[in-house]
């Protein structure tokens, strides 16, 4: 038995409907399938515009040109995130401002950000891990304070929530992802959602190559022309065909993904309580989507340990981001502050496999497995008050 680390789902309407729309005459952008895909999120999560993009790298570049990014901003984003939250910014000439994690699970401390910011501070643009949500009422606070704008980076995050809240519908603007490895795909994709109504028709004219395209095909202006930088953001009717496939299939999708996880947390609670193993933190303001599992190791020896033990049991488990801030690229740019939480979990976390078609016994055991290659060694030590 061999466990991959990820493998893509499929509903069985993915080619009905790819079939449609290549049959329909029409395959670029914008035709029937992105319509129903962005009436989708708009209705179901609330979003004021939603724009499909080829992916939430393009997604973020949409939000990186609408708030006017220019040289000499800055932007705060997390340093244990994925290299796409900061380019698109880095693109524009802004200088990136790395914040720390929390202690108790991945996300931008938002206890950290406001000592951050500086009158050079154009947004605060914050990451959901594992699809768990950032304390959005703090950042939402700290952003309306000091008139910045706040950006999510939603790429894991669909279908979760804070205090009843879709994430994607807090920020100013947000970007999702539909990459093979989350949990509704297109293979690639991904979409933006706009919630500051002042900027969805500046939206709309950079999402058509800097022209009032849309517009015009709405009959409010007779023409359309070039009015506005943009850029070739539109992915085609295939990809939101795929799409469309998989978000009518949600709700079926994210409770077989709950399933797998909630195995996970019961058979390995053990780790937590045995052993200085952190497992995936829900804060009570957030819900838990099931994008991820996965273990904080006590040192990256021990990690690295695991992943081999892992592999010759024929399971693919993997680490996750690189410190941003310690990276070949920005390390001499960076202000020198030591992010010890976003440096702990690059060298310790671990994610396990999940994926909507792993069985149960497969789970139960990789679980097995990895409770195994714990056994043998020392549980943590006992606090004195608690003997």
């Amino acid at each position: 038995m061999k466990i991959p680390f990820n493998k893509p789902f499929l509903t069985g309407k993915e080619s009905h409907y790819i079939y449609q729309a290549v049959y329909s005459g029409k395959i670029s952008g914008n035709g029937a399938y992105t319509k129903k895909c962005q009436q989708f999120f708009e209705e179901r999560f609330g979003f004021k515009k939603a724009l499909m993009t080829t992916s939430c790298t393009d997604a973020l570049e949409m939000c990186s040109l609408l708030i006017d990014t220019q040289p000499g901003d800055e932007i705060i984003i997390p340093s244990y995130t994925f290299v796409s939250t900061a380019n698109p910014f880095l693109l524009r000439g802004a200088h990136i401002i790395f914040a720390d994690s929390e202690t108790s699970n991945p996300n931008l401390d938002a206890d950290t950000v406001e000592a951050l910011i500086t009158k050079k501070t154009k947004a605060i643009v914050c990451v959901h891990y594992a699809g768990v949500a950032c304390d959005m009422g703090k950042l939402r606070a700290i952003c309306d304070k000091h008139g910045i704008y706040l950006i999510e980076d939603a790429a894991q995050a669909i279908d979760s929530y804070y205090n009843g809240k879709p994430l994607g519908s807090i920020g100013d603007l947000s970007a999702f992802s539909f990459h093979e490895t989350k949990n509704v795909i297109a293979g690639e994709g991904g979409l933006l959602a706009i919630n500051n109504e002042k900027l969805i028709p500046r939206a709309e004219i950079i999402w058509e190559k800097g022209t009032n395209r849309a517009a015009f095909f709405r009959g409010e202006v007779a023409k359309y022309n070039w009015v506005d930088i943009g850029s070739s953001f539109l992915p085609s009717e295939i990809i939101a065909a795929f799409l469309y496939a998989q978000l009518e299939n949600l709700d079926d999708i994210q409770t077989r993904r709950k399933n797998i996880w909630n195995i996970y947390r019961k058979e390995l609670d053990v780790l937590s309580t045995d052993f200085n193993i952190q497992l995936p933190f829900v804060p009570e303001y957030a819900t838990n989507n099931a994008h991820m599992f996965y273990l904080v190791c006590e040192s990256l020896e021990q990690r690295s340990e695991l992943i081999q033990y892992l592999k010759d049991e024929n399971i693919m488990a993997v680490f996750h981001y690189l410190s941003l801030h310690e990276s070949p690229f920005y390390k001499d740019r960076h202000d020198g502050r030591i992010l010890k939480n976003s440096d702990r979990y690059t060298d310790r976390l671990l994610r396990l496999p999940l994926f909507l078609d792993l069985k149960e016994e497969e789970v139960i055991y990789i679980c097995a497995c990895i409770k195994g290659f714990f056994k043998n060694r020392k549980p943590k030590t006992i606090a004195l008050e608690n003997i």
